[in-house]
């Protein structure tokens, strides 16, 4: 007897998608008191994020990355003998030039544990980026990396930060959110919009 019952199929997609990330979000594991999976139409979809509010309020820390730099990808490994499968998520991210404030965050991002977001250049019909959640359950940690001056004039000059974790079940997408208002300020998230802090340009 099966274990489980699948419940629809897939057909081809007419519309074409583009790849890649625009913006990465980085919620501090421990602060992220809560989040709920939707059910029904909403399975697969995270629809309410609680944050911690005390003592002061949480927020994601968005980072604009390169156009066509940074991925966020999820291997998954079963094995038949054990009965196992877990799912491992990885993000790549590029930040151009190398500064005194980058190093003091990435040395801040080396020791925390964290829930990633990224916001990806393919859209939901309604026009919104779809964003998806990694890390939900047991955190992400900055595990590989580099700091890179180049060599000649048209070199890179920046960071590489990969991020991985390990998770029991796949990756979420966050719910779609309004397109006036932005990712996040959706008041089905928590009730109230998330404070988000860019980084300096």
């Amino acid at each position: 007897m099966a274990c489980t019952a699948l419940t629809s199929g897939r057909g081809l997609d007419c519309n074409r998608v583009s790849g890649g990330v625009k913006y990465v979000y980085f919620a501090v594991f421990d602060q992220v008191l809560s989040t709920t999976e939707g059910t029904g139409v909403d399975k697969g979809s995270i629809t309410e994020i609680s944050m911690a509010t005390a003592p002061s309020a949480a927020s994601l820390y968005r980072y604009t990355v390169p156009r066509g730099s940074t991925t966020a990808s999820e291997a998954i490994t079963g094995s038949t003998e054990n009965g196992t499968i877990f799912y491992t998520p990885t993000v790549s991210m590029v930040l151009n030039k190398l500064t005194k404030e980058d190093q003091n965050e990435i040395r801040l991002l080396g020791q925390t544990q964290v829930m990633v977001f990224c916001q990806m250049n393919a859209q939901l019909p309604t026009g919104t980026d779809t964003i998806i959640c990694m890390g939900r359950q047991n955190a992400m940690s900055m595990n590989a990396g580099t700091a890179d001056t180049g060599a000649a004039f048209g070199d890179r000059n920046g960071y590489t930060l990969t991020f991985d974790g390990l998770e029991a079940e796949p990756f979420l997408m966050v719910k779609d959110y309004p397109l006036l208002t932005g990712p996040f300020s959706d008041s089905g998230l928590g009730g109230i919009a998330i404070p988000i802090i860019s980084t300096p340009q």
